[in-house]
């Protein structure tokens, strides 16, 4: 089981900068982020919703 836990400091600059390819190319079983900074309708469908998680 992969587990990432991630301080993100602003999920909207961490996909501006093409970093979510980095959690999309390690699948975690469970991500855990803190920090985001964000609303969900400030984000797009693939950093909201990411295909093959839920919360």
């Amino acid at each position: 089981m992969k587990i990432i836990s991630w301080n993100v400091n602003g999920l909207r600059a961490i996909h501006r900068k093409g970093n979510w390819e980095w959690v999309k190319k390690n699948q975690p079983d469970i991500l855990c982020l803190q920090e985001t900074k964000a609303e969900k309708e400030q984000l797009p469908d693939e950093v909201r919703s990411p295909e093959g998680y839920f919360s």
